[in-house]
């Protein structure tokens, strides 16, 4: 977890900040990201230069944008209400965005713990069954070499008789 802080470049990193914006979490899906927006853009029209990592974040939230935004309200390209308007329709098709994609993932996550749990169950049964023929005893195994033993006996009679017809021939 990070803090976002506004800081003079001349200080060390970890050193001395002028204001804590916020916090930053990167090992959630999608990450958590919580900062004053407000704060973020004053400063950002101020000149603060973000660091990269910070500078995603701040287009990911729309900060960027509304900075683009306003510099166009300054110069008189738009007024505020249609740069509010526009603001907020981009805010609503990413918090949609967002929305979709946080479904997704709880969804995805689902069917792969059914998967998950469909193949343990195969695997269970699998397990049960071997062990089930494991300790189900065999059939005794005398009857087998009887049926063995009258057929050859059989055979043995039939080419005696066929003698026996030969030698009457």
């Amino acid at each position: 977890m990070y803090d976002i802080v506004v800081a003079d470049a001349r200080s060390p990193r970890d050193g001395r900040f002028i204001e804590k914006l916020g916090t930053y979490n990167p090992l959630t899906n999608p990450a958590t990201i919580n900062f004053n927006e407000d704060k973020a853009l004053a400063w950002v029209l101020k000149g603060a230069q973000p660091t990269d990592t910070v500078k995603a974040m701040l287009s990911y939230t729309g900060v960027m944008f509304r900075k683009h935004l306003q510099i166009g309200v300054l110069k008189g390209a738009v007024t505020q209400e249609q740069a509010d308007a526009r603001y907020a329709e981009w805010k609503a098709a990413k918090e949609a965005k967002i929305t979709g994609k946080v479904e997704k993932l709880g969804s995805d996550k689902a069917a792969q713990r059914q998967a998950a749990l469909e193949a343990e169950a195969k695997v269970n049964t699998a397990r049960a069954e071997a062990i089930r023929k494991k300790n189900t005893p065999e059939p005794v195994a005398e009857e087998a070499p009887a049926a063995e033993g009258d057929a050859t006996e059989g055979a043995a009679d039939a080419p005696a008789a066929d003698t026996a017809e030969e030698a009457q021939a």
